[in-house]
């Protein structure tokens, strides 16, 4: 799912840090505290809180309103918080008024998960064979056969360009297909080509000036959705596979976070986060300006992009071994205390259908089930349009199937306070004063103390 801009650049150079983490169920709205008999004879109600862009609270708005058309005898509040999210959250859930459905950060739903306070949709799969035909890396198991549910949508990492300054610069298009990737050599000297200062110097030329950069040739920045599809082609994760053994002191990870760093401080192909600004503008605006001419950005900004009367391209990411990006999404969840769980399941699966939704095709959102990047039909549902680019089927439909891993953030326990840890030790290398193995290799040996605790299952068996 996606979040607003600044949610979204928070997860991309951040991590969780910045994240903000009703009637059905306990019979009481928001807003005037009623209650609700839920008996046979009265239209059932159900309430979906969520968050998003302007374009998204429109699509869920305009998604439970046809729900309610086709769904004869129940009506759904639309609740939208683009603000606070979880704080409130959190306030509905203490004072027991939250909503029946809403979208849902991770962690949040595997500790409610865990204290009772979510539906198990496991039980429903055989009934539901879209539920149960899911890419695997989107549920979100706590436990053997008890899933919460999935992401919302499904979203992959990417390489985004403007072909404008792409084509003034003399660099071919980034490659659309895993097997043809930049290695990362090729990716900087790319990037170098795309770099000018005022008067037009690159940064590999005698003359240039570093404070006075005109446009960069790619923002990539250090926040974990960047730094992790690195990882995985230099074929290691975050953690080992257990989830309690750090891998970030390891060789292959120093280099990676050492190579990013690098993009800013010594190649200065890249900005840095001061040059960003704490208000860093969209990717669509940076592409648009010419303020850079590469981004390593996630699916959620084609909607921007496709709406940005831009010549713009996508391109699968750089690589190392194996050309790898992540999948990842926010989830939505059902509160077991709702009135009417058989509804709020079909509200459930109706909310993330492409076929009801137009937020897929316009280029937001991704689907979940399989069928969607491996038959034809089902491909042309979502992508023949002209908000997805001509190389969108090997760049983001095969690029998923065949070359993805989950977002670690999803499936690590203790994430909240690993974070806690992970971030401001991030932002130490991402300041360009301190080499990365000075970080990182510290920076393992407290999380291979306590707060490494395990993953969630992979699976429900």
């Amino acid at each position: 799912m996606s979040a607003t801009i600044g949610r979204r650049r928070a997860l991309q150079l951040g991590g969780l840090a910045g994240l903000a983490g009703l009637a059905g169920c306990s019979g009481k709205s928001l807003g005037d505290g009623g209650s609700g008999s839920g008996s046979s004879g009265e239209a059932k109600q159900l309430q979906f809180m969520f968050w998003g862009s302007t374009a998204e609270q429109k699509a869920i708005t305009n998604m439970l309103k046809a729900f309610g058309q086709e769904k004869s005898g129940v009506t759904v509040k639309p609740v939208f918080t683009p603000a606070d999210y979880d704080t409130k959250l959190n306030a509905l859930v203490a004072s027991n008024r939250q909503p029946d459905l809403c979208y849902m950060q991770s962690p949040m739903g595997y500790r409610l998960a865990e204290q009772g306070k979510l539906v198990n949709l496991y039980p429903y799969f055989d009934k539901y064979p879209d539920l149960a035909n899911r890419l695997p890396g989107t549920y979100f198991w706590w436990d053997k056969g008890k899933t919460y549910g999935t992401q919302s949508a499904n979203e992959i990492m990417s390489l985004w360009y403007s072909k404008a300054a792409l084509k003034d610069a003399g660099v071919e298009t980034p490659p659309a297909e895993a097997d043809k990737a930049w290695n990362w050599d090729t990716f900087v000297q790319n990037a170098y080509k795309l770099t000018l200062d005022q008067n037009g110097k690159h940064p590999d030329e005698d003359g240039f000036d570093p404070k006075r950069i005109r446009q960069y040739g790619v923002s990539a920045g250090l926040g974990p959705t960047v730094y992790q599809p690195l990882l995985l082609s230099r074929g290691i994760n975050f953690a080992d596979d257990t989830g309690r053994k750090s891998m970030l002191d390891s060789p292959e990870a120093i280099e990676v976070f050492q190579n990013l760093a690098d993009l800013m401080y010594k190649h200065r192909v890249a900005p840095t986060p001061a040059q960003l600004g704490n208000n860093a503008p969209s990717t669509t605006v940076q592409l648009k300006t010419r303020r850079v001419a590469m981004v390593i950005d996630g699916q959620w900004t084609l909607l921007d992009l496709a709406q940005g009367k831009l010549e713009f391209g996508m391109g699968v990411l750089p690589k190392y071994d194996k050309p790898m990006t992540i999948t990842l999404g926010g989830a939505t969840a059902i509160f077991s205390s709702t009135k009417h769980e058989q509804e709020a399941v079909e509200l459930y699966l109706f909310h993330d259908n492409p076929t009801k939704v137009d937020l897929f095709s316009t280029g937001l959102w991704m689907p979940l089930e399989k069928r969607y990047y491996t038959d034809p039909k089902d491909i042309d549902v979502w992508t023949k349009n002209d908000a997805h680019p001509a190389e969108y089927k090997t760049a983001g439909v095969d690029y998923t199937i065949n070359n993805s891993a989950p977002y670690f953030y999803q499936k690590l326990r203790n994430i909240d306070a690993i974070d806690k840890v992970l971030t401001p030790a991030i932002q130490v290398i991402q300041q360009g004063k301190t080499p990365a193995a000075d970080v990182l290799k510290p920076l393992a040996s407290k999380l291979n103390g306590s707060l490494l605790q395990g993953t969630y299952p992979t699976n429900g068996s």
